[in-house]
């Protein structure tokens, strides 16, 4: 009660008692409604141990500022007492003073695992690992494996995976379960549980998504994370991969959208923040569009004898940037997964090629019958040649449609090729880049099947 007594002079009372016996998770919720002052009181005088396990949640935002706002003894306990990768997210959150005055409060043997976590690329295995695994000599037996367990468990990530390594090289040779183990003889030698095959590991460097398909494919808990000698240097687990999964997902969804990818929530991202990530994409994405006005300009004749086909200018642009946007989702999401890849893009081109064909010549049809229905009930007289304007918007759908479809799945590709993410080939840009060229499609048809009638 001291404490709620102490706390009740910076933040008020009533919040203070809510969140004191609160689960961490319903802490985090709440903190997170709460402003920056108000959310820092708080957690200055929380237990300990109930601080760490708010901080270790990465559902909590501004956790880095947090720690900055928090008396420095303070924060490097917390610091110190954190998971080592949750602890090196919250750091990369943070700019490079910021990072350095914060691992300037805890001790060196606690700073440079944290040090060794951030020198990793983002994306990275190696960038969301954690050094914290169990491990034990070859030489072990099952007794003493699980006398072993019972010492660090507190400060291990998770038990569930024992790493069994040389005891002279520090070589990885075998990983046991938590459940192969409690199945053993007390005298039984470690290694006489582990199964009979090499155990499946990552590089650093690995990709995320890739690790998660690993775990994803193997249905494990952890992998462990190896350098070039075979030796353990961290592991990754199930809930490392989920967080990175998410955030990842996050990031994909916003560029769909032609948007910078932002590891902030919304409401907590500033002006200029939000107005940075928005306005590059948005500026690209309308320099594209003026090459569409170039387009019109150059048909600028064609449009003055048959303003007619300018009604369809709408239909025959959304029906190609749509179709577009469609095959980039599908073979975005495929490579993400690992179904194809670039060697393959041959095959796709295959594939979306008929399929683009045939989406294009329903769209046509439909097209078509409108027109036709609309000359015939009376609805809009769209001149005596009709059935050619008919034609023209059916066979332009076929092309545009069928372009679409390939621009749209060879994106990707390209993109992956040239060592950008193939998210940014996104929904807008397809579409501006279908702008264009459907214009351009559409028209060329016009001139072959109008020629002589109205053009």
């Amino acid at each position: 009660m001291e404490d709620i007594r102490t706390a009740s002079s910076a933040v008020d009372l009533a919040l203070f008692v809510d969140l004191f016996d609160a689960h961490a998770a319903d802490i985090v919720t709440r903190l997170n409604e709460e402003d920056a002052d108000t959310a820092a009181a708080v957690l200055a005088y929380l237990p300990l141990e109930r601080a760490i396990d708010v901080f270790d949640r990465p559902e909590l935002t501004r956790a880095g500022d947090l720690l900055l706002d928090l008396p420095q003894d303070r924060a490097g306990e917390i610091l110190k007492g954190m998971a080592d990768d949750r602890a090196a997210d919250v750091l990369q959150e943070l700019d490079g003073e910021d990072r350095s005055e914060l691992l300037q409060r805890v001790d060196f043997n606690s700073a440079w695992p944290l040090k060794s976590l951030l020198a990793y690329p983002e994306s990275t295995a190696g960038s969301i690992m954690s050094t914290e695994f169990v491990s034990v000599p070859a030489t072990y037996t099952v007794a003493d494996t699980l006398r072993h367990i019972r010492e660090v468990e507190r400060t291990r990530e998770t038990v569930y995976a024992i790493q069994v390594l040389d005891p002279k090289t520090r070589v990885l040779l075998r990983v046991v379960t938590l459940r192969q183990l409690i199945t053993g003889e007390p005298e039984q030698p470690i290694l006489d549980l582990a199964p009979d095959r090499e155990p499946i590991t990552v590089h650093a460097d690995m990709d995320r998504e890739e690790v998660a398909r690993l775990i994803s494919i193997h249905d494990l808990l952890s992998v462990p994370v190896v350098n070039d000698r075979h030796q353990v240097l961290g592991i990754v687990t199930v809930d490392d991969v989920i967080d990175a999964i998410l955030a990842e997902g996050s990031e994909d969804v916003q560029k769909f959208g032609g948007v910078e990818g932002a590891s902030e929530p919304y409401l907590t991202t500033g002006f200029l923040g939000m107005y940075r990530k928005r306005v590059g994409w948005l500026g690209a994405l309308f320099i594209g569009e003026m090459l569409t006005a170039s387009a019109m300009q150059h048909f600028a004749d064609e449009l003055a004898k048959a303003v007619v086909l300018t009604l369809f200018i709408p239909l025959i642009m959304s029906s190609g940037g749509n179709s577009g946007s469609q095959s980039t989702s599908l073979l975005i999401r495929a490579l993400a997964l690992g179904q194809i890849r670039l060697r393959d893009w041959w095959r796709v081109a295959l594939r979306e090629l008929p399929v683009g064909i045939a989406l294009g010549a329903s769209l046509g049809v439909i097209g078509m019958i409108r027109i036709a229905a609309w000359q015939s009930f009376g609805v809009f007289d769209y001149g005596p040649h009709w059935k050619l304007i008919g034609l023209t918007v059916g066979v332009g759908l076929i092309g545009i449609v069928t372009f679409g479809s390939l621009a749209g799945s060879m994106l990707p590709f390209l993109l992956k090729r040239m060592g950008f993410d193939p998210a940014s080939a996104s929904a807008p840009f397809v579409a501006t880049l279908v702008d264009v060229t459907g214009l351009v499609i559409y028209f060329s048809v016009a001139l072959l099947i109008l020629q002589g009638t109205l053009l």
